[in-house]
């Protein structure tokens, strides 16, 4: 059944509980993002200072550091993609809270 059809007034606490485990999820999602993007940099960073004169290796740093952006670029994007999406589907909910 698609997410679309659920109408958020009908809602009950698990529901709600739920939404509320969902965010937390996508937002646990993109500090993992973060945190691979973070150690590809550091790699990058790490092999072009220790080893500056090998060519290999300093293609393997570029490599490394460019996939570090593509990851964090892309985990960004994600999260604002999942989050619109969850806001989205709960704002046709006038309530906004449970009572």
């Amino acid at each position: 059944m698609p997410y679309s059809n659920i109408d958020p007034k009908d809602m009950i606490l698990r529901d709600h509980l739920a939404r509320d485990r969902t965010v937390l999820a996508n937002e646990r999602t993109l500090l993992a993002y973060i945190r691979t993007a973070i150690a590809l940099l550091a790699s990058g960073a790490m092999v072009i200072k220790i080893f500056p004169d090998n060519r290999a290796l300093f293609m393997l740093a570029v490599l490394l550091l460019v996939c570090g952006v593509v990851i964090i670029t892309f985990g960004i994007w994600r999260f604002i993609t999942v989050a619109v999406e969850l806001k989205r589907l709960y704002e046709r909910n006038p309530e906004k809270q449970i009572k």
